[in-house]
């Protein structure tokens, strides 16, 4: 029954959303985003890649095997064909390929949940907007009163994509217990695929980023992404 359960739209979530924005704006996500967020911001962010910036782009590299004893979260949880997980992360297929995710064709096109290309600093001075009331160098991506809907939670427990707890506000996922993205209770933020993640406190006025190009293998906190949070509440 519709509310009752809750799950991670992987892929799907970019195309709805960028679907009403193009119904509401007139332009695609990523023109949206260059326009509304990027070019204001003075950001380094793309939702469609352009060529020129092939040579400074990182490719993906795959996770490396497990270790003796270590489990590949993410391998482990798509491991039926037939599960709803493995239908919601690869659609379409192969969207975790080297091959494809390096390639010309993924990087230019718009997939807005899948395929953002950004610098760490970017990323966290786009959340430092947020953890700051929405505005940062005198430009206002959100007022105050959405910014509370963003941590404001939706849904709350076992996940039935990702087969384990998730808390999520409207866009954006919350610390719970298990997965906290730092110390205060309303961080908001998300994790991407291989472990890059973003997060904004407001209770420290906080903008987190961090990217990567080595996989990991964990679906939502990457350790290397938390102990480098960690060192920053430490360092205070």
């Amino acid at each position: 029954m519709p509310g009752t359960r809750h799950g991670y739209h992987a892929i799907t979530y970019g195309w709805l959303v960028g679907e009403v924005v193009r119904r509401a704006s007139g332009k695609t996500l990523g023109t949206y985003f260059r326009d509304e967020i990027v070019t204001p911001l003075g950001l380094d962010a793309h939702i469609g890649l352009e060529a020129k910036h092939d040579a400074r782009t990182a490719n993906i590299i795959p996770s490396p095997p497990p270790g003796p004893g270590e489990v590949n979260q993410l391998a482990a949880i798509m491991a039926d064909p037939e599960s709803i997980t493995f239908k919601a992360i690869m659609n379409p297929g192969a969207v975790l390929a080297p091959e494809v995710v390096n390639s010309r064709a993924w990087r230019g096109m718009e997939l807005p949940s899948a395929n953002g290309h950004a610098t760490a600093r970017s990323i966290a001075k786009a959340y430092a907007a947020l953890a700051r009331g929405g505005e940062i160098d005198g430009y206002r991506m959100l007022t105050p009163a959405s910014i509370e809907r963003c941590y404001t939670e939706q849904s709350y427990g076992m996940d039935e994509v990702l087969k384990q707890s998730t808390r999520v506000g409207l866009g954006f996922m919350l610390s719970q217990p298990a997965v906290m993205m730092g110390p205060n209770p309303h961080a908001f933020g998300h994790p991407g695929a291989g472990g890059s993640l973003g997060f904004a406190d407001l209770e420290a006025k906080v903008g987190f980023g961090y990217t990567m190009n080595q996989m990991g293998t964990d679906p939502l906190l990457d350790p290397r992404a938390a102990r480098l949070f960690n060192a920053l509440y430490a360092s205070k």
